[in-house]
């Protein structure tokens, strides 16, 4: 059984639950609070723990005409609650863009003031959540121009972790992670080009949603790395975080690097999690919650796969070490050559990289990249997900400022590479270590399985049952308003060689296709064993009178494959309807009348699976 030390934190529960959650906020909404009101409480209270989280807070005259808006969504609705939150999934709540991203009327400084303007227009993702009814309340901290995963690399003050002001919060989205962490809003925006909206979420014990890049738009976003940025996410529960990508994800006009494909709605229910062979966890103290996730994950019925991470570390050598550093020039050439003092030592010192690179390296690095994307797309023929310590220690204000480039590096090590590989990935909690600092894992998965990684996420943090940040504060899962939009599938029952575990289960896994649920159909069917089939294949029959209950499993088969699939079922087999024991129907293997008149009614054994179980005993 799981110590659950590590998976609680020592706490005692306030007698009044406080706004935390999307889900908290909605209530409160039903339940008639003012949204005024409430905004403008949470508003005086930015900042009081930590005030270097918050580059800017909205002044009364910027947060007013948010409030206004909502009093005339408000009267509109004629004071129908209800109807008004099912149609705007997050009116009222609270939330704070990291201070890379435009939100009109409030300045946009990348932590650097000589960079400073103030746009007249929001960012795509700031316009989505404003016209969902969210509620801006600022912009926060940040390692200047988004370089860095320490968070301390900012003229206006270094965050701390939630938990421990000696240690840093984890950058470069810095401020977004606390300012969730301490309850100051219900979820923020981080960007994610090398961890950054992955690495706070460890350190603050949050969850961090990275899209998979392109699925998110970036336009009104100061870039890092322009090719690979990504808006992340940071929420306390998977379900806020989905409910925001809900909002957030889409194409974007005026991002031309904009590309939505929605992919599966679910991962098979038992995972082949591929994990480090040599899983580098530098903080001994922290070693043991690394373990503790592995047990959790066999526990919850998952299967661990050690894989050789070296191919991927070669490829995160190419973020800092390779020409993509000259897309951070380009964005301060100018600033650089006219007033080189205004950046911050360090990330001056990582920018300056990118000077005497030339067009050909850039060129041999895109062949290497390519090269290794068509390696590494590899590995998901072994694992559905892989899961990774976010970071491989934490370290502390003096740590870093013994050795700022080192000690940033190595908390890179488990994150640079996702982006450049196309993927998606959710930071999760994952537990306290023994001086009760959060250790968090990280779940990577294929591009487009953002709704599916959300939807595991869900099971995760259920399983792990931590406080919500630094609150120390529980809460029963709450469904999601609006969830990540996944491609279409078409349900289908399989009742023979496609079942999992048999012969042509492949078939079904190979086009994407999930286990939605393990059932039995209505009670008015046959099962035959087929004559000369190979691999030996059953024939269901529905009959009027005489049948019987048959186990199957319905499969998520996505639309796009089923035609590929309809292709190899040969005769007698087919695909028609399928009563189900619930009284539904679903398409399904169906047989043929003539080919069963030869056929082995083995309907006696309730299922395919049981049939060959006794044939192989025999």
């Amino acid at each position: 059984m799981l110590d659950t030390n590590l998976y609680t934190s020592e706490c005692t529960m306030p007698e009044q639950s406080p706004l935390l959650t999307i889900s908290d906020w909605r209530q409160a909404y039903l339940s008639g609070a003012s949204p005024r009101e409430l905004l403008t409480r949470q508003l005086a209270a930015l900042g009081q723990q930590d005030p270097a989280a918050w580059i800017h807070k909205a002044t009364a005259a910027e947060l007013e005409p948010q409030l206004a808006a909502l009093e005339a969504q408000l009267a509109a609705a004629n004071n129908d609650r209800a109807a008004l939150l099912s149609r705007l999934p997050l009116f009222g709540i609270p939330f704070a863009a990291k201070d890379n991203i435009d939100v009109a009327g409030m300045p946009t400084t990348a932590a650097c003031p000589a960079f400073a303007y103030t746009p007249a227009t929001h960012a795509h993702t700031v316009q989505r959540l404003i016209a969902a009814g969210a509620v801006c309340l600022g912009k926060t901290n940040l390692d200047q121009f988004a370089t860095g995963l320490v968070g301390a690399r900012s003229p206006y003050g270094r965050p701390h972790s939630a938990f421990d002001a000696q240690r840093v919060s984890g950058g470069s989205s810095s401020g977004s992670a606390v300012a969730v962490a301490r309850a100051e809003v219900a979820f923020s925006l981080g960007t994610d080009t090398a961890g950054s909206g992955r690495v706070p979420a460890s350190f603050n014990n949050l969850v961090g949603l990275k899209p998979t890049p392109g699925r998110v738009g970036t336009s009104g976003v100061v870039p890092a790395c322009r090719t690979l940025d990504c808006v992340s996410v940071f929420a306390l529960t998977v379900e806020d975080a989905a409910t925001v990508l809900a909002v957030i994800e889409g194409v974007d006009a005026r991002d031309e690097y904009s590309r939505f494909e929605p992919g599966p709605a679910q991962l098979p229910a038992k995972l082949r999690i591929g994990v480090p062979m040599a899983p580098e966890v530098d903080d001994i103290a922290q070693t043991p919650a690394w373990s503790m996730a592995l047990q959790l994950a066999e526990e919850l019925g998952h299967r661990i796969v050690p894989l050789d991470f070296q191919p991927l570390h070669a490829v995160a050598d190419l973020l800092y070490n390779g020409p993509w550093v000259a897309e951070r020039h380009a964005v301060v050439q100018e600033l650089l050559a006219r007033d080189p003092q205004a950046i911050d030592a360090t990330v001056r010192r990582v920018i300056e990289g990118a000077i005497g690179r030339t067009a050909t390296d850039a060129f041999k690095a895109q062949y290497a990249l390519r090269a290794a994307q068509r390696d590494t797309a590899a590995l998901w023929q072994d694992v559905d997900v892989m899961m990774v310590p976010t970071a491989p220690r934490h370290p502390s204000f003096a740590a870093l400022d013994a050795d700022p480039v080192g000690v940033n590096t190595r908390l890179g090590r488990y994150t640079n590479f996702v982006n450049l590989l196309g993927w998606c990935a959710l930071a999760l909690p994952g537990g306290f270590d023994e001086r009760g600092l959060p250790f968090g894992v990280t779940f990577i998965a294929p591009r487009q399985a953002d709704a599916a990684l959300a939807r595991f996420g869900m099971g995760w943090q259920a399983a792990t049952a931590l406080p919500l940040g630094a609150t120390q504060q529980r809460r029963e899962r709450q469904p999601a308003p609006v969830w990540p939009a996944s491609e279409p599938t078409l349900p289908l029952a399989v009742v023979g060689a496609h079942l999992s575990g048999m012969p042509l289960n492949s078939q079904l896994t190979e086009r994407g296709a999930t286990l939605r649920e393990a059932t039995t159909t209505a009670p008015c069917y046959r099962l035959h064993a087929l004559r000369g089939t190979v691999p030996p294949k059953p024939g269901l029959q529905r009959v009027g009178a005489g049948g019987a209950s048959i186990a199957v499993e319905v499969w998520n088969v996505p639309l796009r494959h089923v035609g590929s699939l309809l292709a190899l079922i040969p005769a007698p087999l087919g695909l028609g309807s399928v009563q189900l024991a619930d009284g539904s129907s679903v398409h399904g293997f169906i047989c043929e009348g003539l080919a069963l008149a030869d056929a082995t009614d083995i309907t006696p054994y309730g299922g395919w699976r049981a049939y060959m179980a006794d044939q192989r005993r025999d």
